[in-house]
């Protein structure tokens, strides 16, 4: 299999990836044979590129660092516990909160153990979910880059379930936010701008109140938009003064926030989103961001890609020491010709680079 960008789709085109609501359901089944109409259907919710199957690619599997399962059943959780709260802040209603800390817990472990399941912590996430409510599956993307980072850098099992269930509860403030602000596609004004900033606050208060959620968890709701310079809030905290779970949701939710397509432009490649957050290198913890970036699939298996000789081909592995130089396909040549298929390994051919990542074949 292969990624497409919608765009690039054709009638006949088979999935060789499900394609998820964003609650954690299955929108299309793998090997579901694309119509015109569910082609347009998936570029209206937001769906920028999916897996397809072909001869040449078909034995390409697109792994992810998390299970499909796993990821759906806490995005369902997610789900059920964020609009619950949105409907009774809307009505004006109680809901309760007396397990948050239990199911999270539980959700994030599976999560961990998935993790700790693979040989090698390259962080890959496959799963194509819908972008119409992005909350949801946003908080659940940050708790396993969280995971992962806090992993990498050697956190006991104890800390990593604080960062995690800390880092997948991280925007629950916005459930506190009135959807015509938080989901307004427009510039916001100087005063939405201030309430959605409040969002970290709203939510360290409302997980403070949680006998089952720690407190270092509650503090990844509020400081993850703290920045070292001073320049984040709600607090305008500098350096060390920022917790490091604080930091650590602050470049996985940073990271995710940037891939993300959004009602107001589209998501960066993960190479693009590496280097807009190392531009910033004055706001983040630089040994956090490197750690990140040396852990990442910059280039994800099933990735169409050009090289600076001029061939295309599809990224087939991952180097893990040089995550930046996979091993390549190739299936055109120079000419846009197609070609008996061969393979390049990037990490050993360090002349050749990676040019450009295309729609499509």
């Amino acid at each position: 299999m292969h990624m497409v960008q919608t765009i690039q789709l054709k009638p006949g085109d088979k999935l060789g990836k499900p394609v998820y609501t964003e609650t954690g359901g299955i929108l299309v089944g793998t090997d579901v044979e694309l119509t015109h109409r569910m082609i347009k259907r998936l570029q209206s919710i937001g769906i920028e590129s999916v897996y397809v199957s072909d001869p040449r690619t078909d034995d390409i599997e697109a792994e992810s660092s998390v299970s499909d399962e796993t990821r759906q059943h806490a995005t369902k959780i997610v789900y059920e516990t964020f609009s619950g709260m949105i409907e009774a802040k809307k009505w004006n209603r109680n809901f309760s909160l007396s397990k948050l800390g239990t199911e999270f817990r539980k959700a994030f472990e599976d999560i961990l153990y998935d993790l700790q399941s693979r040989p090698e912590l390259m962080i890959h996430l496959t799963g194509i979910y819908s972008s119409s409510n992005y909350l949801y599956t946003h908080s659940v993307n940050v708790g396993i880059y969280s995971a992962a980072l806090g992993m990498a850098v050697g956190l006991n099992r104890n800390q990593l379930i604080d960062l995690g269930i800390g880092a997948i509860l991280h925007d629950i403030g916005k459930t506190q936010i009135a959807p015509e602000i938080l989901d307004k596609p427009d510039k916001l004004t100087p005063a939405e701008f201030e309430e959605i900033k409040n969002h970290t606050v709203y939510g360290y208060d409302i997980l403070r109140e949680q006998p089952d959620i720690p407190l270092l968890s509650a503090h990844c709701a509020l400081q993850h938009h703290e920045r070292i310079d001073g320049s984040g809030y709600p607090r305008g905290l500098t350096g060390d003064e920022i917790h490091l779970f604080g930091k650590i949701v602050g470049v996985t939710d940073m990271y995710d926030a940037l891939i993300a397509n959004r009602v107001y432009r589209k998501g960066y490649l993960p190479h693009e989103a590496l280097d807009i957050i190392f531009a910033s290198s004055d706001k983040f913890d630089l040994d956090l961001m490197t750690t990140f970036r040396n852990h990442l699939v910059i280039y994800p298996v099933g990735m169409v890609v050009s090289l600076s000789t001029g061939e295309k081909g599809v990224v087939v592995d991952v180097n893990s020491k040089h995550p930046h130089r996979p091993i390549i396909r190739i299936l055109k040549n120079p000419n846009g010709e197609n070609v008996k298929p061969y393979e390049i390994d990037l990490s050993s051919q360090l002349s050749i680079m990676i040019s450009e990542c295309e729609d499509a074949l």
